[in-house]
């Protein structure tokens, strides 16, 4: 028996400290709008977080794409050597055009 009692007692004080403290008209809309602001300050510094990691992330494949464009663009230049270009002359059996191949675009 005493613990139903001890139970009602702890409810009825919840109950009535609820009713006198928290849920008045003063306080509950300022717990309200403290608890929406404390809720989007969170949503919002999760989402920086996540740009962050996106920030990050394309950074490191620009940074790939860099190096690979310089290795491209050194294949390009060892290709286009003048040793390179006079092989591939003679591999094809290319000469020098004439003045009448030539054409000058303006």
């Amino acid at each position: 028996m005493t613990r139903r009692r001890t139970t009602k007692k702890k409810e009825s004080f919840f109950s009535s400290f609820l009713n006198q403290y928290i849920l008045t008209s003063q306080t509950f809309p300022l717990i309200l709008v403290l608890s929406v602001i404390g809720i989007l300050f969170v949503l919002t510094r999760m989402k920086g977080v996540e740009q962050d990691y996106k920030y990050t992330e394309v950074l490191k494949k620009l940074k790939v794409e860099q190096v690979e464009n310089k290795e491209l663009k050194a294949k390009r230049a060892s290709l286009l050597s003048v040793k390179k270009l006079k092989g591939f002359a003679k591999k094809y059996n290319l000469k020098e055009p004439t003045d009448k191949q030539i054409i000058v675009i303006p």
